[in-house]
């Protein structure tokens, strides 16, 4: 059983998308690894508008699919100023645990934190 402190990646990922549909102007990017045919593999998740989605690896057109496995190790994230603008990506926070994301307020972000 998953205490409070960490929650499974399917409710964190849940969490993280629910708050994100309140903050259409921050994009919330999780990397990671995953295993893949017994090799761990690094990935790359956004966050917007309450929609995740992997850069680096194919995933379920169903949005009421987690994005990432359950084995999948979330290491760090990374709070951008939305919507991402890859030749101006502006970080606001983090890196940081992505358990840090839960608590709305971490939304705010400030540059340089």
């Amino acid at each position: 059983m998953t205490d409070a402190a960490s929650p499974s990646v399917a409710a964190l990922l849940a969490g993280l998308e629910e708050i994100s549909r309140q903050r259409p102007d921050r994009v919330l990017r999780l990397v990671g690894t995953l295993t893949a045919q017994g090799e761990d593999e690094p990935f790359e998740l956004l966050i917007f508008r309450g929609f995740s989605s992997s850069i680096t690896h194919p995933t379920a057109f169903d949005p009421d699919q987690p994005a990432l496995p359950e084995s999948a190790r979330i290491t760090a994230a990374e709070l951008l100023a939305g919507p991402l603008n890859p030749s101006d990506e502006r970080r606001l926070a983090g890196p940081l645990p992505a358990e840090t994301f839960l608590d709305p307020g971490a939304w705010e972000g400030r540059p340089g934190s």
